[in-house]
């Protein structure tokens, strides 16, 4: 990738918890080569000139629009800028796929449907198709010859996907599966050429097929009327005995959720993705705002109070872009090192990414997150006219919303990452119990204070690894006293998620600024220094508040006042003006009048 990436000792997925990476092990975004630099001003240009002078009539669903989009998006090769060479792609890496998706986020209902085509449309059949349907399909979805969609929702089946009531049964002659069903919030449904579905067969092998629209017994419902996202075709699908061959079983029989979970694991860090494209784009909309509405006689960009926001704003994306493409880099790497030691294309990408499912977890909720708390602020600084149709922010607000549900909702993903997390320690992939041990046995000693350490950002460091100690703790102690009940505590389990996704992504702000400075000198990242300083002084308070909550569930007596005092020493930081630094950070957005990192 980059020479300025050393990933000889690149951690494991979830071993951020136990290991400190050094700088230079670490992807950040200004290490981005010059080829995927030109891509994403590419994919940018292409939102700017073609999406965004047409979103009132997206929205209204206009009738061959949104998929002449995706035919022009096709022409310039962002369908299939990941796909192999081989099957009509462009070969290019896993970091650059991804900042196409960050890119394209700001195109609102297109980004939607993009981002469905290319993900979750396409790369079932590219992931776990045989080599003749991957011939027969790739092309025509890298070109946009053909759209994609993917149908695993149900009426009574959200999060439990594995509960669908769809069913396929072999046909008298063989030949076909016949299916009977149905399927909703179908994204691109509209107008969707191949699907992917998923049913059971003999009432309990969940499986996937390669569904043609054209297949005699499928068709569609009417467009969902949606609070968001209007422009994106979405639409429940039926079955009733839709003929589907048998040469479009899509993998193995019965082993359908091998498709539809490891999937996910790259659509929530492409989802991160295009929501930080969206809240930069929302950002800057909002800084420019603020310049040009007067009050008082005066921009109220003037104000400490907007200021604030618009800080707040910035010092979010700018921590989860650090978080996001580290994570990417670890993928593309991985997928390599995968390949490299015998590995297929499908296998290699799909084992990279459950390598690091836990980090693509806590990118899904960290950035849909920073995105809503774009859009509303953005509203809030827009004042009444934030309300009104006539500003783009209201619409980005709207469709910011679906994002926290979409990819599995972000309590799903809060449950997953300890029960992943806890699951690698148990079969010996992961050492969380010396780690563990390790705190409680430093919570029973005299805190250590011994000299300084005068590194670069030693403080900053330390407040990190601080707050691993109390992730430890809590997860640690929560485990031996719960046992298996823990899986049912659920408040819990997000208490301690949510100190996972905090830390995880202060610490890959902190990694970026660190590498940065180690490159360009420290009195370069004045302003940087302030967003990571910020990030982590909120952190450690937030942190602070999720392991109290947990604690206060399941211990008492001397146990629990020995947790509180061990959180309220992980979580202690040095006194940080935040006020003055968030001016600093808002002054330069004021000045450039964009986001402006």
């Amino acid at each position: 990738m980059d020479a300025t990436v050393d990933n000889k000792h690149a951690l494991k997925g979830v071993e951020f918890l136990v290991k400190e990476p050094a700088a230079n092990e670490v992807f950040t975004p200004e290490d981005f080569n010059e080829e995927q630099r030109m891509i994403k001003e590419m994919a940018e240009q292409f939102v700017t000139k073609e999406v965004s002078p047409v979103l009132d009539r997206i929205d209204k669903l206009e009738e061959g629009l949104m998929p002449s989009l995706l035919d022009k998006a096709g022409e310039l090769g962002l369908l299939g800028a990941a796909l192999p060479e081989e099957y009509g792609g462009l070969g290019k890496d896993f970091v650059t796929a991804t900042l196409i998706n960050e890119a394209l986020g700001a195109g609102h209902s297109f980004s939607v449907a993009m981002a469905a085509h290319t993900g979750i449309g396409t790369l079932p059949i590219l992931y776990f198709g045989t080599e003749e349907q991957k011939q027969k399909y790739i092309p025509s979805l890298a070109s946009g010859a053909m759209k994609g969609a993917y149908a695993l929702t149900e009426p009574n089946s959200g999060s439990d996907a594995l509960s669908a009531k769809t069913t396929a049964k072999l046909s008298d002659d063989g030949k076909f599966y016949l299916l009977n069903g149905q399927k909703c919030w179908i994204t691109n449904s509209g107008f969707a050429d191949v699907f992917t579905v998923f049913a059971k067969i003999d009432g309990d092998k969940f499986t996937g097929f390669i569904v043609d629209k054209d297949t005699p017994g499928f068709t569609l419902g009417a467009e969902e009327h949606k609070m968001g996202i209007k422009g994106s075709s979405t639409r429940q699908i039926y079955f009733q005995d839709a003929k589907v061959p048998v040469e479009n079983v899509l993998g193995e029989i019965g082993k359908g959720h091998l498709i539809a979970f490891n999937i996910l694991n790259i659509g929530r860090l492409k989802l991160c993705a295009a929501a930080l494209g969206a809240a930069k784009n929302v950002t800057t909309l909002t800084v420019q705002y603020a310049n040009t509405r007067e009050q008082f006689k005066q921009p109220i960009s003037n104000f400490g109070a907007i200021k604030h926001k618009l800080a707040e704003m910035a010092i979010r994306n700018w921590a989860c872009e650090a978080a996001l493409y580290r994570t990417a880099q670890l993928i593309d790497e991985k997928e390599k090192e995968l390949q490299a030691s015998g590995k297929p294309f499908s296998e290699a990408l799909l084992g990279a990414a459950e390598e690091y499912a836990v980090e693509c977890a806590i990118l899904k909720v960290a950035g849909s997150e920073a995105l809503d708390y774009a859009v509303d602020e953005g509203v809030q600084i827009h004042g009444g006219n934030g309300f009104s149709d006539e500003y783009v922010i209201s619409k980005a607000y709207r469709d910011s919303r679906i994002n926290r549900i979409f990819e599995g909702t972000n309590e799903i993903n809060r449950l997953l990452i300890l029960d992943m997390t806890l699951k690698r320690a148990m079969k010996g992939r992961l050492d969380l119990l010396n780690p563990a041990m390790a705190v409680m046995k430093e919570l029973m000693s005299i805190p250590d204070f011994g000299s300084e350490d005068e590194t670069l950002f030693s403080a900053e460091k330390k407040v990190i690894a601080n707050l691993k100690k109390a992730i430890l703790l809590v997860a640690g102690a929560a485990a031996q006293k719960l046992m298996a009940k823990l899986e049912t505590e659920q408040e819990i389990l997000m208490n301690i998620a949510d100190m996972a996704i905090e830390t995880f992504t202060a610490e890959s702000a902190l990694l970026r600024l660190l590498k940065r400075a180690e490159v360009e000198g420290e009195s370069n990242q004045t302003l940087q220094a302030d967003i990571v300083r910020t990030y982590l002084y909120d952190t450690a308070d937030r942190v602070n508040k999720y392991a109290k909550d947990a604690i206060n569930s399941f211990a008492e007596g001397d146990e629990q006042r020995m947790m509180l005092l061990g959180i309220k020493r992980f979580t202690k930081t040095a006194p940080f003006n935040t006020r003055d630094a968030r001016r600093r950070i808002a002054e330069r957005l004021i000045a450039e009048n964009k986001y402006a990192w």
